[in-house]
């Protein structure tokens, strides 16, 4: 069957490219190997019970009516309406290391009020490195890599200040271990700092209605269960891709795999290129009380020590730092259970190899290191537990299929989404956008320029 574009993976990305493409009358398939769309943002049912896979919050707040912000954008492109998010903002989140908390919300001037109290020696320094972030243009396609670290080092003099600047921003989204490109350091100040979390009515499922249903009504085409077994070149041009029961044949292939599962894919270019798998990848617990936990911040990004050590976890995760998310605690959200999720950084090989009974015993340990992390934030709650589930690093690829569990990819990203393979390309995390909004931004901008640029429809 021909087709003009096949999309590989239904996750944010995907669909969006999906969407930008068949708006456009092209004849576009979306391929997803899992039964359900959303790759690292989904979702699952236990006990009655619907919980959100990777979402934590949804980045890039902007308030009704907005412009010029990459939440609008995403809006204007896809066609949807922001009333069909039913957002809502985050109370606060605070960055919380032994020596002192930093807060900060959807308005910036909280994160300002903090430095400025906490750190009155260097906010002139804080104030000139925000103005070097507001004119740094990030989402230039050909922009080399620079160290976040290097450039820190020489806007700011205390070093505990750039410790918990850096910490959201490399556990929401760096590849890299103990750093993070300066581009993407930028993206992420400006979807966390300046513009912050909120959390859509009904969590995931809401974005990926949303998705799906635009998809559908502009005459896409999604198949689930669909593994792409191999994607087919001739004289080095992308032809389309073959699954276990056939061949589809396309002018352009956007993948959302990951760059590295990518070149796996694709035997011709397997001979040019080896993009490097990354380290990172997390634990999650997931816990439910019988009542709202006392703790009034949205996120706390938690770390037991002067440093942050954002690198693969040396044993099988690594308890002194962690991200605590309260989803109950958005604005509007009525009282009723308390959820808490507690994400550390893991260790993806030392999980691989262990057996059924030793695998169940280290996430036991896991459970209950979370849960005297709990305790320690909220020394004064006696709720009930009434659920409990955690997921490894081996749950993440199994449902992802990412090599080594990996969360933010590859640390080789490709800001065009080119690759050595005319009419192949990236989309999605290994393109270099982060987060769900920067997914989604992802899809549509590679789609623009590769798929309607390139015919003269965009």
């Amino acid at each position: 069957m021909n087709y003009d574009a096949i999309v590989i993976g239904a996750g944010m990305s995907g669909l969006a490219a999906g969407i930008r493409l068949a708006m456009f009358d092209k004849k576009v398939v979306v391929l997803e190997k899992h039964s359900i769309p959303g790759g690292l943002n989904s979702y699952y049912q236990r006990k009655n019970r619907q919980f959100d896979v990777g979402l934590h919050a949804l980045t890039n707040f902007i308030k009704k009516g907005e412009k010029g912000k990459p939440f609008s954008k995403l809006l204007k492109q896809l066609r949807l309406s922001y009333d069909d998010f039913k957002l809502h903002p985050q109370t606060f989140s605070k960055i919380q290391f032994p020596e002192t908390t930093l807060k900060f919300s959807n308005e910036f001037e909280l994160l300002e009020t903090e430095v400025r109290e906490k750190f009155p020696q260097d906010f002139e320094n804080f104030l000139r490195l925000v103005e070097k972030v507001k004119d740094f243009n990030e989402l230039s396609l050909d922009i080399g890599y620079s160290s976040s670290r290097e450039v820190l080092k020489k806007n700011l003099n205390d070093e505990l200040l750039i410790e918990m600047i850096l910490c959201p921003l490399l556990i929401y989204g760096s590849a890299w271990e103990e750093d993070m490109d300066f581009a993407q350091f930028v993206i992420m100040f400006k979807s966390l700092y300046f513009e912050g979390f909120s959390r859509p009515e009904g969590g995931v499922r809401t974005i990926l209605s949303l998705l799906m249903k635009k998809f559908e009504d502009a005459g896409g085409e999604i198949r689930f269960r669909t593994p792409v077994q191999e994607i087919l070149v001739e004289n080095n041009e992308v032809v389309g891709i073959r699954t276990d029961k056939e061949e589809l044949r396309a002018k352009i292939v956007l993948s959302s795999m990951g760059y590295p599962e990518t070149v796996k894919a694709t035997p011709a270019l397997a001979e040019k290129i080896s993009p490097r798998s990354g380290h990172m990848t997390f634990l999650e617990s997931i816990f439910v009380f019988d009542k709202k936990l006392p703790e009034q911040s949205t996120i706390t990004f938690y770390n037991n020590a002067s440093t942050y050590s954002y690198r693969r976890a040396q044993n099988f995760f690594d308890p002194t730092s962690a991200v605590v998310c309260y989803p109950d605690n958005y604005e509007g959200i009525q009282e009723g259970e308390g959820t808490v999720r507690i994400t550390y950084m893991a260790n993806y090989p030392q999980w691989k190899e262990l057996s059924r009974e030793a695998y169940l015993g280290m996430k036991t340990k896991v459970g209950e290191s979370a849960l005297d992390l709990i305790k320690k934030l909220n020394p004064t709650f006696n709720g009930e537990l009434l659920f409990q589930d955690i997921f490894s690093p081996t749950t993440i690829e199994k449902y992802t299929w990412h090599q080594n569990g990996t969360v933010y990819g590859s640390t080789d990203k490709t800001r065009d989404g080119k690759t050595p393979v005319k009419n192949l390309f990236i989309i999605g995390t290994d393109q270099g956008f982060l987060g769900i909004v920067g997914s989604i931004l992802s899809g549509i901008s590679m789609a623009n320029l590769h798929g309607l640029m390139q015919s003269g429809d965009a």
